[in-house]
Formats: C-alpha cells, sequence, structure tokens
C-alpha cells in the first residue's frame, strides 16, 4: 500500500461504492466511478470527512456555495433552510451528489485527449466548468495521479 493513501480514502472509496454501485451516469455513456469520486476527495482534502468548512469552501471535496448551486443545491432529505449548503456539502454522499451535479453540468473534454473521462472531471471539479484546460497546482494534480495509480482500473 502506498504510504500516502490512508484509511480515508479507502473508506471514501467504499463509502462511494456503497453509495453508487460503481459508477455514475454523466452525460451519454460518460461515468464517474467511485474511485474517481475517491480520488478526487483525497486530492482535495485527503477525504477528510470532518474537515467542515473554511472560509469559503467546505466539506470533503472543498466545495463553493457557488459550485454547489451550479450542481443543482442538492440537499439531505430535501431541506432548505439556510444551512442545507454547509449541511449537504460536509456529508459525503450529498457532496458526491454535489460533484455529479456539477460534472451533469460541465462534463467536457478538458485535456483535448478526445476522452470525457477522470482526468477531466478532477480538472472541472478544481478549475471550474468555464477553466478546466487550465494549469492544476502540481501537489493536487500529483495526489490525484498517485491515487487513481493505486485504485483505478
Amino acid at each position: 500500500m502506498i504510504s500516502f493513501l490512508n484509511a480515508s480514502i479507502i473508506t471514501c472509496v467504499l463509502t462511494l461504492f456503497l453509495i453508487y454501485e460503481q459508477q455514475i451516469s454523466i452525460v451519454g455513456a460518460q461515468t464517474v466511478s467511485s474511485v474517481c469520486f475517491g480520488c478526487i476527495c483525497e486530492a482535495a482534502s485527503g477525504c477528510n470527512a470532518t474537515i467542515g468548512c473554511d472560509g469559503s469552501v467546505c466539506g470533503p471535496f472543498r466545495i463553493t456555495w457557488n459550485y454547489w448551486a451550479d450542481a443543482g443545491k442538492p440537499t439531505l432529505d430535501g431541506q432548505s433552510d439556510g444551512d442545507a449548503y454547509s449541511r449537504c456539502v460536509n456529508d459525503v454522499e450529498c457532496a458526491a451528489r454535489t460533484v455529479e451535479g456539477y460534472m451533469t453540468k460541465f462534463s467536457q473534454d478538458c485535456n483535448g485527449d478526445g476522452t470525457i473521462n477522470c482526468d477531466d472531471f478532477l480538472r472541472i471539479h478544481r478549475l471550474g466548468g468555464y477553466g478546466c484546460s487550465g494549469f492544476l497546482n502540481a501537489e493536487y494534480e500529483d495526489t490525484y495521479k498517485r491515487c487513481m495509480q493505486a485504485y483505478g482500473k
């Protein structure tokens, strides 16, 4: 086992696997696997499910209010009060639904390789739906790549 991958990524991947049963349809035949969700989460926060909010970002996926809104404002149990955003994005399942909604809206080939896959979803998640062809922070991208090498197919 690679030392940087701790129990949090394993827990997150297993949780997301159980929630989504291996993959989510995004656009047509494009899918986000539970491993992809887990590795995006690992790159974002070490998949720390108890990280809470820090400034304008919250939860293990480090989601902003605008990201959550673009994703369709998913909620826990249909709640729509003023805390719906922070409660959702701090919950792994609801946060994953938020990422799913965002990918559905902005799915595209960000790296120009002719395929829409997890590499693109990582870029969309980090750089946004309108800037995903930009440069990623090296540490963020390296964490994601190591995770995908260890757990990806």
